[in-house]
């Protein structure tokens, strides 16, 4: 990943992948490199979620 990628420009990027891979629309060539794309995106979106979370649980603390 070249630049901080957004979130929901990640996400929506996994669904994609999710719903070419439950169609059937990937040979065995990209459905290996799709799911290698996917993991990477599960991270990134995992990381920020946790990220946001504490930050929320910060600004809460401070009140």
């Amino acid at each position: 990943m070249k630049q901080e990628e957004k979130y929901e420009a990640a996400f929506t990027e996994l669904q994609a992948i999710v719903r070419r891979m439950e169609n059937d629309e990937l040979d065995i060539d990209q459905m290996s490199e799709q799911l290698k794309r996917a993991q990477e995106l599960i991270k990134l979106c995992k990381a920020k979620l946790t990220k946001t979370d504490e930050e929320i649980k910060k600004i809460l603390a401070e009140k």
